[in-house]
């Protein structure tokens, strides 16, 4: 039987090019499926990724018990200078706690592609932004001086929102607000954001308290203790989270919505490429109908002919597979976008075509190969040879 199985798929293969329009049909029909599936999950992993690398394990972000988001959150000034106080605080050298202070709020400002305007996160940041936030690196310009309008953009939101260049003037606020630096931190959501110092910040928005307090802690194992002294503290009426976690909640609701509908549409998609994949692989068995009907007659049976048929179909399903992801990874992945994040506030992130994806796309093609060329080779398996004969 593997004799007769490995002869009959070799005459399969080599009769391949002379049924090159039907099976063209095949690979480029799975290979929109797989192209469509990537790249729309690659949207889902990319804004993942982006947030997730938004975080220390060491970090931890403070907010007013019950909120969600930093935008609803409000700590007073003496809500921040008894956080300051609390055990499992890194120091620095002369003992003061390394605590930003920040206040979030959000600023109008118009994208590049369209002109229209976006939401776009405005942050105040304490004096400790270097050592709370190591990671953070100017690459053009310089940082913004306390007490004066000065901010500095995100790499991210200078490629996505227009003004964003060293030198430039936002109109923020009904205030000028001059742009002095670019910076990076690791390709993380902070990226699409403004930093400016957080009491000139607070005056143009007058708002008196904070959004929340980042600070590092001296260990990550110390995070339970910190959080138990500051949420049993009774002055206090605080959340207190890890700050990966806090940006993983926050990309939950979003990238759960990206991937749901990416599947649903790769699936109306796959339904479709089924079908064209039955339809082609009934031509094809019918092409070989006469080379089909002389092999049963010379002794070959007809799980050998079933199964030259379903490698075939699988063929040219792994080879849509493989053009659909390639084309998703050339055109798409690294390609920046922007959405709507958790906040209300414009994200930036890099599509992101994973290995995982590839692999999924892969996946996709060669169930759709396999379900496509199933009944086809059923059918020709059970074909009585006389009745082959006849129609070829």
């Amino acid at each position: 039987m593997f004799k007769q199985v490995a002869a009959v798929i070799s005459m399969s293969l080599q009769t391949l090019p002379q049924r090159i329009g039907a099976s063209s049909v095949i690979v480029v029909g799975i290979a929109g499926v797989v192209a469509v599936l990537v790249s729309v999950l690659a949207m889902g992993a990319g804004f993942r990724h982006t947030l997730a690398d938004s975080g220390r394990s060491d970090r931890v972000i403070i907010l007013r018990g019950g909120s969600d988001a930093e935008l609803n959150s409000n700590l007073t000034r003496t809500d921040v200078d008894a956080i300051s106080n609390a055990p499992r605080l890194a120091k620095d050298s002369a003992g003061k706690a390394l605590l930003s202070n920040e206040l979030v709020t959000v600023v109008n400002v118009p994208k590049i592609d369209t002109g229209t305007d976006a939401n776009v996160t405005l942050r105040g940041v304490g004096l400790r932004l270097a050592e709370v936030r190591p990671e953070l690196k100017i690459i053009e310009g310089r940082m913004f001086h306390p007490a004066v309008r000065e901010l500095i953009a995100g790499a991210g939101a200078a490629k996505q929102f227009r003004g964003l260049t060293v030198g430039s003037v936002l109109h923020l606020r009904n205030a000028d607000w001059t742009v002095t630096g670019l910076f990076t931190s690791n390709g993380d959501v902070h990226e699409s954001e403004l930093l400016a110092d957080v009491d000139t910040v607070g005056s143009s928005v007058e708002r008196n308290g904070y959004s929340s307090a980042v600070g590092l802690l001296s260990s990550p194992a110390e995070f339970t203790r910190f959080k138990d002294a500051l949420t049993t503290d009774p002055q206090l009426k605080v959340d207190v989270q890890r700050e990966p976690e806090y940006y993983a909640a926050q990309s939950k609701q979003l990238t759960q919505i990206i991937t749901v509908v990416g599947k649903t549409v790769a699936v109306i998609m796959a339904i479709g490429a089924m079908f064209g994949a039955l339809n082609s692989m009934y031509s094809a068995v019918a092409a070989r109908g006469l080379e089909i009907a002389t092999l049963r007659a010379i002794g070959f049976g007809a799980v050998p002919v079933l199964v030259s048929v379903m490698i075939e179909a699988l063929l040219l399903s792994l080879i849509g597979g493989v053009i659909g992801a390639s084309l998703a990874w050339l055109f798409f992945n690294g390609h920046s976008v922007s959405t709507l994040g958790g906040g209300f506030a414009q994200v930036v992130f890099q599509l992101t075509v994973t290995r995982s994806l590839i692999a999924t796309g892969i996946i996709w093609a060669c169930v759709i190969g396999l379900l496509g060329g199933f009944f086809p080779a059923l059918r020709a398996a059970r074909l009585p040879v006389a009745e082959a004969l006849r129609a070829a």
